[in-house]
């Protein structure tokens, strides 16, 4: 990396020592290049001058106005005082207002002088006015022109003197340096022509001074493309990393117990999906590589069939097998169908949860150390340090974003050799996100229901159809049927307008005389959930009252009705899932989204999408593309293991193919050639590096880089 970009930003003129601490504390800047790499949040058209008399209605958006100011006079007292400004086109007057810096904005303009004011008009007292408005000398020979960039700026910032104009001045200083014409690329130079990207110097001017909106465009995509470029690098070199360390078991055959099952006691024909996703666990498991695999399908497609047929692959073997599920209810379930499986062809299953008695765990235990027990089905109890098997070949973890990386890494330390791993995960994620999150995986995707299962009919009421939900759930309980009702919220709150759960179990109870009613939420202690699950899971009690506690490891084929009140506050993944708890069994089901009548047209908009599709994984894209990638976060084990400054991953699908195809190509070493400009200075701290054919792949202190292996100071590398 070029030492200019390197220098400290107290020595940029206008800056100083003290400005400097500002600006790394708030924003982070502490050198050119962090200045540099300060994007404006938005681009506005500076080539327009509107007039006073143009403005109309609410809510405009921000313009320039050419005029003079008339007067400046000071109201108020104490943390009410404010600088206002009258000023003029020469034809109408609009004021202006500053509330902090007041003696340095008062001496800075004065009245009689042609200026050139940007900001968005409000009404304030029946009159326009613009608070801290940019405010620069009208220049007739320099007229402001093109597209300006908008930066965001904190109120400390704002407290301390600075503007957008202030950042914009502070950028072009450093742009009209000497040395920023010597920095260097930081892509490779075929990857800079082979995707017809701009050049990084004129990509920065572009990104905060844009000759047109084309060469903006341009720019954005150019570090679009960059920061997903060393991600996805980043991503794969850390794959391939694993892949040359980490060893994993050579499965040889498929054997009795495999094909004992599959030809003579699989209940149903397995779907094509399915068949296909069993293919390619079994290459993996050949390769002698650990598999690190995630599948992904939802609610009922079949995964628990492939998790069960993937374990036996592991007995043919000699080796054993884990299944490990976040809820005893869903570890249960798991059990009672496996074993069921199991029994048929003389495989050993057990259960494992924090209710097993002291009895059942000392025989479990001994036999998983002297390997008659072909398969453990748990929760986090498999973690203990006291479980140990005597030759684990296989892991599976279903719904894995319940369980954190520590805590899966747990389970490959059970045994000599790490086990091959196998996540499950029923909340459909979108395939950008998927590339990023889980770029080091090898994603399977069951996209197929078993035949004859009926679909869900979704449907969408406001508060004026409650009548008519409530003959819905009146007609199926007749029929015998069992009801979800979904609240938000388990106390009424003051501040939040929703439906709670403490309120719906009293009305439903109201409501529904004599019928048995069950509820469970978050804030319950774990027995006490579970003993309100299980009656509802036995048919003790008909309707079940819960907050979303319940959109993961409940299978109660009885249960057709799924009522979600205040739908209107869920993402549409979290709705998705949710309905994938009826429909389970042959019965026609419901999923009833319950929202306000007043819901603007973005949510009334979600909600029609859920009624129109059933489809996972549109769903997950429509969700990402609606309410953007950093809202789904919640569907990953911690959130996106890095921070995104420009690119989008609910947009820039496309970019990051070509992203991933760059990285790819350099990884495999059919893209040689290096920039200078990829090198680290060298008081970065180099980590985790990888000999690639000629050149050195590592990890800084801020990103991932490359370089010539010839060129590599190895007293650098840790």
């Amino acid at each position: 990396m070029s030492d200019f970009f390197e220098n400290d930003i107290k020595y940029l003129k206008g800056v100083g020592e003290a400005r400097a601490k500002t600006l790394a504390k708030e924003i982070g800047v502490a050198n050119f290049r962090d200045l540099l790499y300060y994007f404006p949040f938005r681009h506005i058209d500076r080539s327009r001058f509107f007039s006073i008399s143009e403005l109309h209605g609410e809510d405009l958006p921000a313009l320039q106005i050419k005029g003079q100011f008339i007067s400046f006079s000071t109201e108020g007292e104490g943390v009410r005082k404010r600088l206002k400004g009258i000023f003029t086109d020469g034809r109408k007057m609009i004021e202006t207002v500053w509330f902090n810096n007041i003696n340095y904005f008062s001496s800075q303009y004065r009245p009689g002088v042609e200026y050139v004011i940007f900001g968005a008009p409000k009404i304030f007292n029946h009159v326009y006015s613009i608070s801290h408005p940019e405010v620069e000398l009208y220049n007739p020979e320099k007229p402001p022109t093109g597209f300006r960039g908008v930066y965001t700026l904190t109120e400390t910032m704002r407290k301390k003197g600075f503007s957008v104009l202030t950042l914009r001045r502070l950028i072009a200083e450093v742009i009209k340096m000497p040395g920023f014409q010597q920095i260097k690329e930081t892509l490779p130079a075929e990857i800079v022509d082979r995707y017809h990207l701009m050049p990084l110097k004129e990509a920065l001017v572009n990104m905060h001074f844009p000759a047109s909106h084309a060469e903006m465009q341009k720019a954005v995509e150019r570090f679009k493309f960059e920061e997903l470029y060393y991600i996805e690098l980043n991503i794969l070199r850390f794959s391939m990393e694993r892949g040359a360390k980490i060893r994993g078991y050579a499965f040889s055959r498929i054997g009795e117990k495999f094909n004992g099952f599959y030809n003579h006691h699989l209940p149903f024909a397995l779907t094509g999906a399915q068949k296909r996703v069993l293919k390619e666990i079994w290459a993996d498991m050949k390769t002698g590589r650990q598999m690190n695999r995630l599948l992904q399908g939802d609610v009922g497609s079949g995964k628990t069939m492939v998790a069960f047929l993937t374990s036996l692959m592991a007995l043919d073997n000699g080796f054993q097998a884990a299944i490990m599920a976040p809820t005893e209810i869903l570890a249960s379930q798991h059990f009672a169908v496996i074993k069921e499986w199991g029994d048929k062809c003389g495989i050993n299953v057990a259960l494992l949860t924090g209710s097993t008695r002291q009895s059942e765990r000392r025989h479990i235990h001994e036999d998983l150390e002297n390997g008659s027990l072909n398969i453990l089905i748990g929760t986090h109890a498999l973690l203990e340090d006291r479980v140990k098997f005597k030759n684990l070949g296989v892991v599976v973890i279903d719904e894995q974003h319940r369980f954190g990386v520590a805590q899966r890494a747990k389970m490959w330390n059970k045994g000599e050799t790490a086990p091959h791993v196998l996540v499950m995960t029923a909340t459909p994620i979108p395939r950008t996100l998927a590339m990023t999150v889980y770029g080091d995986l090898d994603v399977s995707v069951i996209d197929e229901l078993p035949p004859g299962r009926t679909p869900v009919t979704t449907l969408v009421r406001w508060d004026n159809g409650r009548v008519e939900v409530d003959n819905l759930i009146f007609n199926q309980l007749r029929l015998g049927r069992q009801i979800y009702i979904v609240y938000p919220l388990i106390k009424e709150n003051e501040k939040l307008d929703l439906k709670s759960l403490e309120m719906g179990y009293q009305r439903t109870c109201d409501t529904f005389v004599g019928v048995p009613v069950c509820y469970v939420h978050g804030k319950m202690r774990p027995e006490e959930k579970e003993a309100q699950m299980e009656k509802f899971v036995k048919g003790e009690a008909r309707i079940m009252v819960s907050t979303t506690v319940i959109e993961v490891g409940v299978n109660v084929p009885n249960a057709t009705v799924m009522v979600i009140e205040n739908a209107e506050r869920f993402g549409l993944s979290q709705l998705h899932q949710l309905r994938g708890r009826v429909g389970r069994g042959a019965d026609r089901s419901y999923c009833v989204l319950m929202g306000k009548q007043t819901s603007g047209a973005d949510t009334k908009k979600r909600l029609s999408i859920m009624a129109e599709t059933t489809d996972g994984f549109l769903i997950s894209e429509a969700d990402m593309k609606m309410r953007g990638p950093g809202d789904m976060e919640g569907t990953m084990q911690s959130g996106m293991p890095f921070s995104l400054r420009v690119a989008n991953l609910a947009k820039d699908g496309q970019i990051l193919n070509r992203a991933r195809e760059a990285a790819m190509a350099v990884l495999a070493g059919t893209q040689p050639l290096l920039s200078e400009g990829a090198a680290p200075s060298p008081n970065e701290k180099i980590e985790s590096p990888i000999r690639l054919n000629d050149y050195e792949i590592y990890m800084t202190r801020k990103e991932l880089r490359l370089r010539f292996a010839k060129d590599v100071d190895w007293s650098l590398i840790s």
